[in-house]
């Protein structure tokens, strides 16, 4: 039930009834609502000034989300750079060497990327210095990782030449001798069986039973397979290629042809001692670009050192040679 205000006239000496004008009843109700709407308008502007909204909020934490990420993705970068770094350190100074080849230089690793300043702190990045940041950085990694795979294709190129390249170079003796005693005169000046004059004796006499196996002492293809007439007897020449031959003189019986490709350890042929001999044994030589060179020094893949050092004192004793 609406209430009724009355007010005591002083003149009339009566109470009366109170009735309010329109324009006063209006102008209480826009004073009303306009106290409310700036007291709505200081209490948001002070809430959103210390508080924030609630966008702001989200806003705030997916911002210091980002951050954090990329300060993680910023760190296995740095790990990445390390880990790059290493490979780059090894290809270089390891495996490179090696193989006798040139190493990469920096410029060519990193030829698409400038280097920069790195960015101090990340709290003042822009959102395009943080995606740059990013994007150089990958961009720089790729094009690193690039270039070392390239060099790591070359390397297995080299890998594959040098296996080859071992394969073809003499490592092994020609006949067994697994106790050194075959060896009866070695590489130099050595006293001629027939003329006992001081002469030129350009190889290893491996004295041994005729019949004895002789074995190729690296893969190749043999040249020749017969006699020559040159004072060899029955021999064998092998071209291994990358600059060396070998040569197996005074066979009793040849088994190799000319063109045939042999492995190391195949059997080329059996001791005699035909031609310029004394006695069944097996001459053997090294040539290297055309150069007749002490055999003694390719032993290395049947023997021991303290072998090969018996070896070295055995073939340096001044003797009289077979041939």
């Amino acid at each position: 039930m609406k209430k009724i205000k009355y007010f005591y006239n002083t003149n009339t000496l009566r109470y009366e009834k109170l009735e309010m004008p329109l324009r006063v009843k209006l102008l209480r109700i826009f004073g009303f609502i306009a106290t409310a709407l700036v007291t709505a308008f200081l209490i948001s502007y002070f809430a959103f000034q210390f508080v924030g909204s609630p966008n702001e909020k989200l806003l705030r934490m997916q911002n210091s989300s980002l951050k954090e990420n990329y300060q993680d993705l910023n760190d296995e970068l740095k790990n990445l750079e390390k880990q790059i770094k290493e490979l780059e350190k090894r290809d270089n100074n390891v495996y490179r060497s090696i193989f006798e080849a040139n190493p990469i230089p920096d410029s060519a690793r990193a030829k698409e990327i400038e280097m920069e300043e790195e960015i101090k702190t990340v709290s003042g990045m822009t959102d395009n210095q943080l995606l740059s940041s990013i994007y150089y950085s990958i961009k720089n990694i790729k094009s690193r990782v690039n270039v070392q795979m390239e060099s790591y294709k070359e390397i297995d190129s080299l890998i594959k030449n040098k296996e080859q390249l071992l394969a073809h170079t003499p490592a092994i003796q020609p006949v067994s001798n697994q106790d050194l005693s075959r060896i009866a005169s070695g590489f130099g000046y050595r006293i001629d069986p027939v003329y006992k004059t001081v002469k030129m004796h350009a190889g290893l006499d491996f004295a041994a039973p005729q019949g004895t196996p002789i074995y190729a002492t690296a893969d190749g293809r043999i040249t020749l397979a017969g006699n020559a007439g040159d004072g060899y007897g029955n021999h064998v020449i092998i071209n291994h290629g990358y600059g060396y031959q070998t040569l197996y003189g005074h066979m009793v019986k040849v088994k190799g042809k000319v063109g045939q490709n042999v492995k190391r350890g195949e059997v080329i042929g059996w001791v005699g001692s035909t031609g310029k001999s004394t006695g069944p044994h097996c001459h053997y030589e090294v040539h290297k670009n055309g150069n007749k060179i002490d055999p003694v020094y390719f032993f290395y893949n049947d023997i021991s050192p303290e072998q090969f050092d018996r070896l070295l004192k055995q073939a340096a004793a001044s003797n009289q040679s077979f041939d």
